[in-house]
């Protein structure tokens, strides 16, 4: 159990959450400007600030809360860490998940508004079609079994590099550009630029994502059956208050 307050680590989640979606969301306006007819450019500029700046914030927020700014990464810390007393309990699991969305939410009003788009503008962008939701269960099994491999076999400390990598090339082999968190594909909708998904797709998304989580717990308990004891290390370590730092709660 983590020695930080739960109203800290809520606040850490929705802060880190909605960096991540800024970082999404403003690189991909970018791309947008600086690449305007090159597709394939864009996603390369938009895949590449994703991956470094998920690394970055994993590593600024982590001891915090772990780090999880993603819904079914704390579902399933929750649910696989229940028999060992270990991993978020049902009150985190309630902090955790609204800050998450709230903060995915905020992360993209704050991208559109440094790019001088409307503060909210819904995207347009249709992904509704069965090969996009097979490649949101793929990223989505696939970055759990990898954050939960990571803490079950003692290289926690290698998420932020093993996780931005992971996502920055799971843009490039799924289909859907691996959204793989229901938070921040809600944060996605609330901007109409190259990063967006309109909201008529989102629940086909989520359901995605739910399943490829699914799936990733059932690899887990293939792979790594006592990866449940590790779930205080998901995604980084933070059962332990840092010493000598004249910190107070």
């Amino acid at each position: 159990m983590s020695a930080t307050p739960l109203w800290r680590r809520a606040v850490a989640e929705g802060i880190g959450t909605g960096l991540l979606v800024t970082v999404v969301v403003g690189s991909g306006i970018a791309a947008s400007k600086l690449s305007p007819n090159d597709v394939g450019l864009q996603l390369l500029e938009n895949a590449f600030a994703t991956a470094l700046g998920l690394a970055v914030l994993i590593l600024m927020i982590g001891p915090v809360s772990g780090a999880h700014f993603n819904p079914v990464v704390s579902v399933v810390d929750w649910w696989i860490g229940r028999s060992s007393g270990a991993g978020l309990t049902p009150r985190d699991l309630g902090a955790y998940i609204p800050a998450q969305v709230i903060g995915a939410v905020l992360g993209a009003v704050l991208a559109n508004l440094m790019y001088d788009e409307a503060a909210v503008s819904w995207s347009t962008t249709e992904r509704s079609a069965g090969h996009l939701w097979l490649g949101e269960i793929v990223a989505t099994a696939g970055l759990i079994v990898l954050i939960f491999a990571l803490a079950s076999s003692g290289r926690a400390a290698l998420a932020p590099a093993a996780v931005g990598a992971y996502i920055g090339s799971a843009y490039w082999f799924t289909s859907s550009t691996s959204f793989a968190n229901p938070a921040v594909t809600i944060g996605r909708a609330f901007s109409d630029t190259f990063a967006g998904i309109a909201p008529g797709s989102l629940p086909g998304f989520v359901i995605a994502q739910l399943i490829g989580a699914a799936v990733g717990v059932g690899l887990l308990r293939l792979l790594y059956p006592t990866a449940g004891r590790a779930a205080d290390d998901v995604v980084t370590p933070h059962t332990k208050t840092p010493a000598n730092t004249g910190a107070s709660t």
